[in-house]
């Protein structure tokens, strides 16, 4: 028989012992639990995806993203590029709302200019030969993905694509479904003041002369999901390469579109030259009054949802 004091003892033992045992039950908890968090941490900081250049494993949060020419994607998904890209003072203007505190990094993407950007996230277009260095150069300073053919082309994939190297594939997503409804509502406008006229559009730049083909930049949305009609003078041209080619004054005298958008300022020598040609004043979209002047071009001739949200706007505008 244990006399009170030993009992005593004993409870006190079995108490501290109890306590020392749950501790360590604790600990053992909170280490794993350390331990999943861990694991889930990691799992989470990169991701890995297919490239043109193969797999690449990317930061899953990048906080500086240099992707020159492919900033009117990041803006779509709510980011912000580290740095814009530049060809000597020209930039993308219509971006500026957004970009305009942002520095300019040269459009073949100087190796020194990038290091001192010192990115997380390098993403470039499939055409590696127009940058200063190579991909294993732009790899070795950071994880660098190459957008496919088209990726590049397709201003829609590439929203998806960055979307899922973004972590933003729900936005992506909602991005497109909302241009759709855009463009939905677009085409109802333009069925009450347009109807079936035809409109051509034309940049003018350093005296000659760039008609948009079917397909070029933001005419393939204009023609082919708003269903604006086609002129002939532009049918003829066919689909548009990779060279834009710009096509004579005495072809434009051949002009049967009902109107005509004309984009560059009003002092290159190509406007000058048109409004003193007495062949291309006697054209009917000019005798009929209608041809409209546009002096900054940046989002007729860029591929992206905000240059295309952008187009829409001005182009419904026109034709109120």
């Amino acid at each position: 028989m244990y006399t009170f004091t030993q009992k005593k003892y004993l409870f006190m033992f079995l108490f501290i012992a109890l306590l020392f045992l749950g501790a360590c039950g604790s600990d053992d908890d909170s280490s794993s639990d350390d331990s999943n968090t861990s694991g889930e941490n990691d799992e989470s900081s990169e991701i890995t995806v297919d490239s043109d250049m193969g797999e690449v494993t990317v930061p899953a949060n990048p906080e500086k993203i240099v992707a020159p020419y492919n900033e009117d994607t990041l803006i779509a998904l709510g980011e912000t590029p580290v740095a814009k890209w530049a060809i000597g003072e020209s930039i993308q203007d219509y971006l500026e709302e957004d970009l305009a505190d942002i520095e300019t990094i040269e459009w073949t993407l100087p190796l020194e200019q990038v290091l001192s950007i010192e990115p997380d996230l390098i993403i470039l277009d499939h055409t590696l030969d127009n940058y200063e260095g190579s991909y294993d150069d732009y790899a070795a300073i950071a994880p660098t993905y190459v957008l496919s053919e088209e990726e590049t082309g397709d201003w829609k994939v590439r929203l998806q694509k960055f979307g899922e190297i973004l972590g933003k594939e729900d936005k992506a997503e909602q991005t497109l479904a909302d241009y759709d409804e855009k463009v939905n509502q677009a085409k109802e406008e333009l069925d009450e003041t347009l109807g079936d006229e035809s409109v051509a559009m034309m940049w003018v730049t350093g005296g000659e002369y760039f008609l948009f083909e079917e397909n070029r930049h933001t005419a393939n949305m204009i023609y082919n999901e708003m269903d604006v009609e086609v002129p002939g003078i532009v049918e003829e041209l066919g689909q548009g390469g990779e060279a834009w080619n710009p096509i004579s004054l005495e072809k434009l005298s051949e002009m049967d579109a009902d109107h005509l958008i004309i984009l560059g300022n009003e002092d290159d020598e190509g406007i000058q030259a048109l409004e003193n040609s007495n062949v291309w004043n006697n054209t009917d979209v000019v005798q009929n009054d209608q041809v409209y002047y546009l002096e900054d071009e940046s989002n007729w001739t860029n591929n992206g949802f905000v240059a295309s949200e952008q187009t829409i706007e001005m182009f419904v505008d026109l034709f109120k």
